[in-house]
């Protein structure tokens, strides 16, 4: 079955002239230190964010990941890419995060992370790219418009 395609495939060439492309595998993707880097972006949100193989220490604006993002349901957002990936506590993250509000800030370090990963392993690539990791959550806030209360809302009416 194998040769019937590769027979195919070089009858194909030969037919066009042209060679099928061979996807290359992809390769791990890190810094002199080691490091893997990514942007992650979330809402208004967007984060820096580097890992290397470690204890499992998330440092987010120089703060701890429990002083930073007190709230649990945060701290969880932030994990479910490790967890998903199957490398919980394996590595040390270092992230810098500018914008948005904490809910925000989460997604942002979530979605940087993820690509680190990937970039650092592209085994992983396809357990995040299931679970939507990789991909940037484009809702952004509705802006306001003149003569609405909000963006959508519109002021009261008044028959008289």
């Amino acid at each position: 079955m194998v040769d019937e395609i590769k027979s195919l495939e070089e009858l194909n060439s030969v037919a066009t002239g042209v060679e099928a492309p061979v996807a290359a595998p992809r390769e791990p993707v890190r810094d002199a230190l080691g490091r893997a880097y990514a942007t992650g972006k979330r809402k208004d949100a967007v984060a820096r964010v580097w890992i290397k193989p470690g204890s499992g220490k998330v440092t987010v604006n120089g703060k701890d990941l429990e002083v930073y993002f007190a709230r649990p349901v945060l701290r969880m957002i932030l994990n479910q890419a490790f967890t998903v990936a199957g490398v919980e506590g394996q590595f040390d993250v270092m992230a810098t995060v500018k914008g948005g509000g904490l809910s925000g800030q989460a997604g942002a370090v979530k979605h940087g992370v993820s690509k680190a990963l990937q970039l650092y392993d592209p085994s992983l690539r396809a357990a995040l790219k299931a679970a939507g990791f990789l991909t940037r959550d484009s809702r952004v806030v509705e802006r306001k418009k003149f003569g609405k209360a909000k963006a959508r809302k519109s002021f009261q009416f008044s028959k008289r």
